[in-house]
């Protein structure tokens, strides 16, 4: 089986709809459904400084700080 589109579902009194578009899986197929656009469960605080270390992440790539993944790892071995 190839790689499928994902199923979409809405709550309507108390009860999962999913959409109607059809699907190739097999009759009896278990689904695990997962809430979508949860967010996250960061505060302020914790967000600003999440974005600051992605900012200095950027500079350090822009200005050449940079290891390769591939040395990192043989580092570890």
């Amino acid at each position: 089986m190839g790689a499928m589109q994902p199923l979409k579902a809405v709550v309507r009194n108390g009860k999962l709809v999913v959409d109607e578009t059809p699907t190739d899986l097999p009759e009896g197929t278990e689904l695990v459904l997962v809430m979508a656009d949860q967010g996250d469960e960061l505060d302020d605080e914790e967000r600003a400084r999440l974005h600051a270390s992605i900012g200095r992440g950027l500079a350090d790539i822009k200005a050449g700080r940079v290891t390769d993944i591939d040395d990192v790892l043989n580092e570890l071995d």
